[in-house]
């Protein structure tokens, strides 16, 4: 599963071609995955209902929230140079018998942990399973197959460290890496944290080496956090075992200018994605600074790079039906089902070409 034979590859942008099954494996002919379009398919899509889901969070349950329209659910992401495999979720658990997977970052993170156990319990309703949440850690454990599928939240991948001086943001510092070590597949992700300030701001300082800040540029900030992460799966990472994937950077949908639409504030009232296959306001420029990092490193890292197909789901977020209701506009998160099993079906088929 994981790749022992990578030497000194860098990284990897997810770029292979699904055509057809030999012996349990896709073909690979070199489709990019993650350059395509959003098409309206009202027969195989949803891939679960979310009625069905006993255990979804309320916050990403946009129907039952409220939400009048449903033709969000109802898109399907194709590739312009092939097609992008249906999730299987007894073969999934199948070939990871035996082994964990493990999420790690913020509520974006949680957003694909949901729809994964969806998408497993819809393949296998009758299932034995077990949720259990211990501090930050939550672990959906199919028993039978002996597969654990855990969500660990850590929205800035390094510390934050009480101080007589406040909660410092520690640059250099990922001590909470200890419970990464021995899980089979790594998905991480960071970013939307990383913007907040006020009272949403979880730090009062940033250290940097010896230095100490009030504040500096973001993402400046993301980039030195980043390769903060990045040693450390250099230096912990064996890729016999493990296997790692960078979420990539997850849209948020707070400006229509960005799409096209002046007039739009936010994401509300949106109710079909944007044509075509790229997205106007351009690339996101987190998306800039986690690919260098991600290139300059030792180890394999897989990255999926699911911003620009996500950028085009304008129509994909909570917007007033997610947790805050009517009080809070929601255009970060994704409803479910929706765009997140879209991210899971990219992750299953990088792990069938392993």
């Amino acid at each position: 599963m994981a790749c022992s034979s990578c030497g000194v590859i860098v990284a990897v942008l997810l770029v292979v071609a699904i055509g057809y099954e030999v012996d349990g494996r896709f073909s690979n002919e070199g489709c990019d995955l993650f350059e395509g379009s959003w098409v309206y398919d009202n027969v195989s899509y949803p891939l679960y209902d979310p009625e069905g889901c006993p255990f979804i969070e309320k916050e990403f349950d946009c129907q039952h929230n409220g939400r009048p329209d449903s033709s969000y659910l109802h898109f399907r992401w194709q590739p312009s140079a092939c097609n992008l495999p249906r999730l299987a979720g007894k073969r999934f658990l199948e070939r990871l018998s035996g082994k964990s997977i493990m999420f790690v970052g913020d509520s974006l993170s949680l957003n694909q942990w949901q729809s994964l156990t969806c998408m497993l319990h819809r393949s296998v309703p009758d299932e034995t399973y077990t949720s259990r949440k211990t501090g930050g850690l939550s672990t959906f454990t199919f028993r039978s197959f002996n597969v654990k599928v855990m969500f660990s939240r850590n929205a800035f991948l390094v510390d934050i460290v009480s101080t007589p001086e406040g909660r410092v943001l520690e640059l250099d510092s990922i001590e909470s890496g200890k419970t990464w070590k021995d899980i089979d597949v790594l998905i991480f992700n960071s970013w939307h944290w990383w913007l907040h300030i006020g009272r949403k701001q979880p730090w009062d300082l940033i250290r940097d080496e010896n230095a100490i800040f009030e504040d500096m540029d973001r993402l400046v900030a993301y980039g030195k956090a980043l390769e903060t992460w990045a040693n450390w799966v250099d230096s912990n990472v064996h890729p016999a075992k493990t296997t790692v994937f960078f979420q990539g950077i997850s849209p948020d949908h707070m400006n229509g200018s960005n799409w096209g639409e002046p007039n739009a504030e936010n994401c509300e009232g949106q109710t079909r994605p944007l044509q075509g296959t790229t997205y106007p306001g351009g690339r996101h420029p987190a998306e800039l600074v986690l690919e260098k990092v991600i290139g300059a490193m030792k180890k394999p890292v897989y990255l999926l790079n699911i911003t620009t197909l996500s950028q085009l789901r304008k129509d994909g977020h909570p917007s007033l039906y997610g947790f805050g209701g009517h009080r809070a506009m929601d255009c970060s998160h994704w409803c479910l089902a929706g765009v997140p099993d879209t991210w899971n079906q990219l992750l299953y088929t990088a792990l069938v070409q392993m």
